[in-house]
């Protein structure tokens, strides 16, 4: 019908572009997986609730769980997005026994400053937040009309005692919080930038910050395991105040704890059933915590039930058709694509790189619906027939073999020109173990 809007035509082509180009490397886009999302439907009205309960200063906790390849990384990266534009700040790190060992919190704080995001500022957003903080607090002392704007020194002392009674909670067991976020706005204030940057490095638990800067705040030492929950309570409180209501903190990978050593693992796990138990206490206001693993961590005797305590906290029900699974459960589990949805995914895809092409009647003429779907079925039939893990393969093989090709040369076909080919080199680990060929592989793409 004339004057009847465009599904979709609303979206920038940077944000298509963006999108595209990170499909044609492979890789996971970090910006508007909801444009392209699939099966993840069911979920969005009651991860909404979760969102709203953390940006009034509640807690929540959720558990992802999903063979590798089932899209877990994407889950979580589509769920920043909700958080982000719900005013969340975000931090996304894979849990790793060398990087990012669960059993030692003070890394884990350390990997989540460096990860931290927000809608404004890419990672590490630390420093930006802490400055959004202290012009809250000084807009705040203005606004009460105590403190003439023009008198420093008197502007100064006001802030300090708000940021004391702000961090009140902090400081009784965590005083070297507030003290350093004191001797960075004393550093700012003389014009300091390396002492500054030295300080806003310490809060963010960083190792080998320059002496003099920890002496010039009254602090000392490192941040350690204990010190760790407490920071992560301080910076809670900052980005609340500074506009942003909560965090999502996502632990991916966790199932990685199954490969380390025992005394490792059982450390681990208690570290996260302490972490649970501090969200259920109330300690965390405004923290959404997302842990992701493989079904093999969660019912398995070196993973989860390997902590009775944990094992209880997480238990769920999947013995029911996975139709009726509760999105409000503690534990989600991924439904993992089939040849329709792939062929769904096919078709968002298409379309989205359509709005950025230059001849989108060759994509939707020669790329159309049965394409997809034959395309869909030589990938996935390369990896084994294993559709769960076909997704990134397959988009990756549509954008760069055929969409590309059809928007750059007016005579190519891809159903005469082209046939579905897949080297080891191009695949992951995962994909490497089930593909059952490297040759290339006819494509079909009769619909019946």
């Amino acid at each position: 019908m004339s004057g009847t809007p465009v599904p979709g035509t609303d979206i920038s082509l940077a944000r298509r572009r963006d999108v595209v180009d990170a499909l044609r490397r492979g890789t996971v886009p970090q910006a508007g997986l909801g444009l392209f999302a699939v099966g993840l439907e069911r979920f969005e009205a009651a991860l909404d609730d979760d969102l709203a309960t953390v940006a009034r200063g509640g807690s929540a906790f959720r558990a992802l769980r999903g063979e590798y390849g089932s899209g877990k990384t994407f889950f979580a990266r589509w769920l920043g997005e909700r958080a982000r534009r719900h005013g969340l700040a975000v931090s996304e790190m894979q849990v790793s026994e060398s990087e990012t060992p669960l059993h030692r919190l003070e890394t884990v704080y350390r990997r989540l400053v460096e990860r931290l995001t927000t809608a404004t500022h890419p990672p590490s957003a630390l420093r930006a937040v802490v400055d959004s903080w202290f012009y809250a607090l000084e807009e705040e002392v203005l606004d009460a009309g105590e403190v003439a704007e023009d008198d420093e020194a008197a502007l100064a002392e006001a802030v300090d005692a708000l940021l004391e009674r702000r961090l009140a909670d902090v400081a009784r067991t965590t005083p070297a919080f507030s003290a350093a976020l004191r001797g960075y706005r004393r550093a700012v204030a003389a014009g300091d930038g390396a002492g500054a940057e030295a300080l806003i490095a310490w809060l963010g638990g960083q190792r080998s910050v320059a002496a003099s800067a920890k002496r010039a705040a009254g602090v000392r030492g490192d941040l350690d395991h204990f010190a760790a929950l407490g920071f992560l309570q301080g910076l809670l409180t900052v980005l609340r105040d500074c506009g942003h209501p909560g965090l999502l903190l996502v632990l991916d990978e966790v199932e990685t704890l199954q490969r380390v050593r025992g005394d490792v693992r059982e450390k681990s796990l208690n570290a996260l059933r302490q972490l649970l138990d501090e969200i259920d206490a109330g300690r965390f206001p405004g923290l959404f915590l997302v842990i992701t693993g493989t079904p093999a961590f969660y019912d398995g005797q070196q993973g989860v039930q390997r902590l009775a305590p944990l094992a209880q906290r997480l238990a769920t029900d999947f013995t029911t058709d996975p139709r009726f699974d509760s999105p409000r459960a503690v534990q989600l589990r991924l439904p993992g694509f089939d040849l329709t949805s792939l062929g769904e995914l096919g078709r968002k895809v298409r379309d989205l790189y359509a709005g950025a092409a230059r001849h989108p009647e060759r994509l939707t003429d020669r790329a159309d619906d049965a394409y997809l779907d034959g395309l869909a079925r030589a990938v996935t039939g390369s990896l084994g027939g294993k559709v769960g893990i076909a997704p990134r393969l397959y988009l990756r093989k549509l954008v760069a073999d055929v969409l590309d090709r059809v928007d750059e040369f007016a005579d190519f076909d891809p159903r005469a020109h082209y046939a579905l080919t897949v080297n080891t080199a191009e695949l992951t680990q995962t994909e490497r173990n089930a593909a059952t060929s490297a040759a290339d592989i006819a494509l079909d793409t009769d619909p019946s």
